[in-house]
């Protein structure tokens, strides 16, 4: 398991992160969550030492970690990480050697995850030839050529299509079926949501929410109701009832968020008593209305 314990990161006045302590479940695709500058990307290099803490420490498997540990890790960062001249199979090879891999190994390897990732034809190309979508796939690769026990992925849908996006998912919930630890994060929230068992959201560099993505919709006590009022858009119907936000209003309906409260039935029976209603659904809250509620509150 994965564990920040107390994590304290300065970077001269400005506080990173704030006695951050989270546990990362073993096995499971985790997301990390935050606004810009909430310390994501600075929680993920001190895994590997590439920044130093002011206090706390980062753990795998109860013992802090060590060069030996990270040699079992896998890391994409934010950053391209890639060597502009180098031609991908090459570099991707090389990579394979630094971690261990004999030369046949790290060379089949290599080809395999440009196979699997999409890139495959492009393996003598130099990496500066590349879209800014293909690098990234390149750089996964190179965090996965080792077969790593953790993987850690700053930001790693960015810059990606539709199509590059599928295969990546599908590849991270591989790995940890597989039983790797896979921790990402990432601005988009529906896919974090479809992909992702737990969760956990960073603010100002401290720890806001976290759990198991199904418990925490649950723990909200919100939800959502959507309603569609034939030939009827004007939210008048459900403005300032005690306990109802109007969250969206368009030609495709009305999306209220209610409060625990609030009698679902009854809010229904207004919309019907405006017109015909043709379409309804009550559903728990989506993530991103919990990401939006843990980073508004009070500090």
């Amino acid at each position: 398991m994965l564990e920040f314990a107390g994590l304290t990161k300065r970077y001269g006045s400005v506080v990173a992160l704030d006695n951050l302590s989270l546990d990362v479940p073993p096995g499971r695709l985790f997301g990390l969550l935050g606004p810009n500058g909430a310390g994501k990307s600075t929680a993920m290099k001190l895994v590997f030492g590439l920044v130093r803490a002011d206090g706390g420490e980062v753990r795998w498997d109860g013992e802090p970690v060590a060069h030996r540990d990270r040699l079992r890790f896998g890391y994409l960062p934010e950053e391209r990480g890639l060597y502009p001249k180098m031609r991908i199979a090459d570099q991707l090879a090389y990579f394979g050697r630094l971690h261990g891999l004999s030369r046949a190994d790290a060379r089949s390897r290599a080809a395999h995850w440009l196979e699997r990732l999409g890139v495959a034809e492009r393996a003598k190309d130099r990496a500066e030839a590349l879209s800014l979508g293909n690098q990234q796939r390149v750089q996964l690769a190179a965090a996965l050529i080792h077969e790593p026990e953790l993987l850690v992925l700053d930001e790693p849908f960015s810059g990606l299509d539709p199509v590059a996006v599928d295969a990546l998912s599908e590849v991270l919930a591989e790995r940890a079926a597989a039983g790797v630890t896979v921790v990402f994060s990432s601005h988009q929230l529906d896919l974090v949501e479809d992909l992702c068992d737990s969760v956990a959201i960073i603010h100002r560099g401290q720890l806001v929410l976290s759990g198991v993505v199904r418990d925490l919709k649950r723990r909200s006590g919100q939800r959502r109701l959507n309603v569609v009022i034939e030939g009827e858009s004007d939210t008048a119907w459900a403005t300032g009832v005690p306990g109802v936000t109007v969250q969206e209003a368009n030609g495709a309906g009305t999306t209220l968020l209610l409060d625990p409260d609030v009698d679902a039935l009854a809010m229904l029976q207004r919309a019907a008593a405006v017109g015909r209603v043709v379409d309804f659904g009550l559903s728990l809250p989506p993530l991103s209305q919990l990401f939006r509620d843990a980073v508004r509150a009070p500090a």
